[in-house]
């Protein structure tokens, strides 16, 4: 046997770590890539949560460069440069990209100009310089519907990439949560509303705009929310800010995560109280676009029974009901045994009534009659044994013994070694001579 020297050991031990090293690794990244949104609420938001995250928590996390949305967003997630992202639910089914929690609702503000003439889309849009969020974002896809829905020309207006102190916008579109930066980031618009609460579900362009989209729901901003931006109630819909991962994200990578955001929502709700203040464990993602991530189902699941515990009370019935049901075999079981042991009993009882039916006087043809009845109920219980309506056991046994004896009594074959039984005193099982049949 070759036994390796300490180098060469060394070496193999080094090389079993690196490749069990590399394993891990590969598993679970050491750090989150979280791509940075795009519109500055969210990003203020994702910037707030990566700080806190990598200050307080074992998961270290790191922003993207490019502040991205929408379809640019999940792009940098199947592509696996990015792990975890924040879109808005409204976005279109993608293979690769899975929901881990809806972070917050943000809702369609539509703010223009004042002195902008305002009283539909078709009066607002044309001949306005827009913004409505980067190219395949959220904001953006509702725009296009907007246009769609209200027959206006491309060419009417124009699309503004990205808005500035010199280069402000006569309309903006975005989907962003209640903040007071709306208002400090947008002084002297208005908000578009599209209706009034009392038109939500009659059938007016709020409901048109929730109806073929299930993430979307209606929403009214009350007056003054935003001071001079809202004089009146604004109809607007809402959607869910999600966070989304690139479905190979490691379940257990997302279950850490979504323990620690929730366990930073108080600081985040003490700075965003609008946002997180209804962040609850218990959250629903009926309504995602997205499939679920194991990771989160994992979560959500994580105070339902076992297995085990789940069937145990099934299996708790299915013991019981056997156990009834061998009960009541074993009893029904020993009832009919009895009843055949009592039908037994009705042979002897027959037997001696046919006995004591004979006069110590009686005649020998009488005496023949008799004897011939007892040889008929005999046959009769060997029939009824046959037919398994009889138990063949000690009972039986007694039957034909008691009957034989009492065949032997009547023809008077007992002697004077047996004395005769008188009816008075005939017992219910005769004693049995050193003659009778079965000794």
């Amino acid at each position: 046997m070759i036994c390796p020297s300490g180098t060469s050991l060394r070496r193999t031990v080094f090389l079993i770590a690196t490749l069990v090293a590399t394993a891990s690794c590969s598993q679970a990244p050491d750090e989150l890539v979280l791509v940075t949104p795009s519109t500055f609420i969210d990003r203020d938001v994702f910037s707030e949560l990566a700080n806190r995250l990598n200050d307080h928590s074992e998961i270290e996390v790191r922003l993207t460069e490019e502040r991205l949305a929408g379809e640019a967003a999940m792009d940098m997630l199947t592509s696996g440069e990015a792990d975890i992202a924040l879109i808005s639910n409204n976005m279109p089914f993608r293979e690769g990209v899975e929901t881990i929690m809806p972070l917050y609702p943000t809702l369609l503000h539509i703010a223009y100009r004042e002195g902008r003439q305002a009283d539909s889309p078709i009066t607002l849009i044309p001949g306005a310089q827009v913004y409505a969020g980067l190219e395949g974002s959220s904001s953006r896809l509702v725009f296009e519907r907007m246009l769609e829905r209200f027959e206006i020309d491309r060419e009417s207006f124009t699309f503004i990439e990205q808005p500035s102190r010199e280069m402000r916008p006569d309309v903006l579109v975005l989907f962003v949560p209640i903040s007071p930066d709306v208002r400090r980031n947008s002084a002297n618009y208005r908000l578009f509303t599209m209706g009034r609460p009392e038109d939500i579900g009659t059938g007016t362009l709020i409901d048109a705009a929730t109806l073929l989209t299930p993430a979307y729901r209606p929403f009214v901003i009350p007056a003054g929310t935003y001071g001079e931006m809202t004089p009146e109630p604004v109809v607007t819909i809402a959607v869910d800010r999600m966070l989304v991962a690139r479905a190979d994200l490691p379940p257990a990578v997302v279950y850490d995560f979504i323990n620690e955001v929730l366990r930073l929502r108080p600081p985040m709700a003490a700075k965003w109280p609008g946002l997180f203040g209804n962040l609850s464990e218990n959250y629903d993602v009926s309504r995602s676009s997205f499939n679920l991530h194991p990771g989160s189902q994992a979560f959500l699941q994580r105070s339902e029974p076992g297995i085990y515990e789940r069937y145990s009370g099934v299996a708790e019935v299915v013991v019981t009901l056997m156990i009834g049901l061998i009960s009541a075999v074993f009893g029904g079981s020993r009832l009919y045994d009895r009843y055949r042991k009592n039908r037994i009993d009705s042979f002897c009882l027959r037997a001696i009534e046919l006995r004591d039916s004979v006069a110590d006087d009686a005649p020998m043809s009488e005496r023949r009659e008799t004897v011939q009845k007892i040889h008929e109920l005999q046959t009769e219980a060997f029939e009824m044994l046959a037919n398994e309506k009889l138990a063949a056991d000690e009972s039986f046994q007694i039957f034909i013994t008691l009957s034989n004896d009492v065949i032997l009594q009547i023809k008077g074959e007992f002697g004077a070694s047996a004395p005769r039984l008188e009816r008075d005193e005939s017992p219910a099982i005769p004693q049995l001579s050193a003659e009778s049949p079965g000794r």
